[in-house]
């Protein structure tokens, strides 16, 4: 896209020429790759648990539809015909897609921690530039984005809010950042124990963190308000089994995610909290959606 084609791309390590971004892969230091790769270091994440959730989650989690769209409406309030847009967590693409469909003129970036995703990623959109990065030590530029969505990412950084800094800094003036987060630390239980989680968040939190590092907050609430006594319920049953062996948590985790992608009452009620969302904010739910603005 052209759109990106003036992008100013960092150099990654030990190469002194800026890349650019020829359409299907970057151009430098005389020649051309399809992924910019900035360096990783240990991550509370892997190329199992990505495999387990494409296969048990799948796209059309009703809860996982009901995100992607919450994050698109954020990005199409931004105040720009032609947004650059970086996803970050971006894995195997389906939040790409879903903005692509939306905001056909936007500029769209992909970025993950891990590298096995997104060399899948290069397959199924090879016009979508691709960076491997730690987002606590964020190589792309100030002030260089209009947009960002980071679905289900804090979670797995231990200084997460060196992450929230890094976000606010690569935003432009008036950017907006779509976050989403897992709700209730009293919660936590073997399936956030299985997909590596440091925490689950307290809204309130959540929301004094995005303002200390300069956020306006656009929108607080949560998502999957109206099953939330049921999984409530189901959280606090699995924290009792925190002691079973590894292989029994597993089984579980998938069952769980198995059980809750075929319920007919998630995609029932789904699709009409959405709705409803517009007009008001949610005080509890599974996951915690902020709204941001760099203002």
């Amino acid at each position: 896209m052209m759109l990106l084609d003036s992008f100013p791309w960092p150099p990654p390590p030990g190469s002194p020429a800026n890349p650019r971004w020829n359409g299907h892969g970057f151009d430098w230091g005389g020649q051309t790759t399809r992924m910019l790769a900035y360096g990783t270091d240990e991550s509370h994440w892997s190329d199992d648990l990505t495999s387990l959730h494409e296969v048990e989650a799948g796209r059309d989690h009703p809860i996982d539809l009901a995100s992607r769209r919450l994050a698109v409406s954020s990005m199409a309030r931004l105040r720009v015909s032609a947004p650059i847009i970086l996803d970050v967590g971006c894995s195997t693409g389906f939040v790409l897609e879903d903005l692509r469909q939306a905001l056909p003129h936007a500029g769209l970036i992909s970025a993950d921690y891990l590298r096995e995703p997104l060399e899948g990623l290069a397959k199924r959109m090879p016009d979508i530039p691709i960076l491997q990065f730690d987002l606590r030590k964020c190589p792309l530029p100030t002030a260089c984005v209009d947009g960002i969505t980071c679905l289900n990412v804090l979670e797995h950084i231990d200084d997460h809010e060196t992450a929230l800094a890094e976000i606010h800094r690569i935003l432009k003036p008036d950017g907006i950042a779509h976050l989403e987060v897992p709700s209730g630390p009293s919660l936590y239980d073997i399936y956030d124990e299985h997909l590596m989680h440091h925490r689950r968040y307290r809204l309130p939190e959540l929301v004094a963190m995005a303002r200390r590092k300069g956020f306006e907050i656009l929108k607080a609430t949560h998502l999957g308000f109206f099953v939330f006594p049921a999984f409530a319920l189901a959280k606090l049953r699995n924290k009792k089994r925190l002691s079973l062996p590894a292989g029994e948590k597993t089984k579980l985790v998938v069952q769980q995610i198995r059980q809750t992608r075929n319920s007919h009452l998630f995609a029932f009620v789904m699709p009409i909290e959405t709705a409803l969302g517009r007009f008001m904010s949610y005080p509890c739910g599974i996951r915690c959606i902020l709204v941001l603005r760099k203002t």
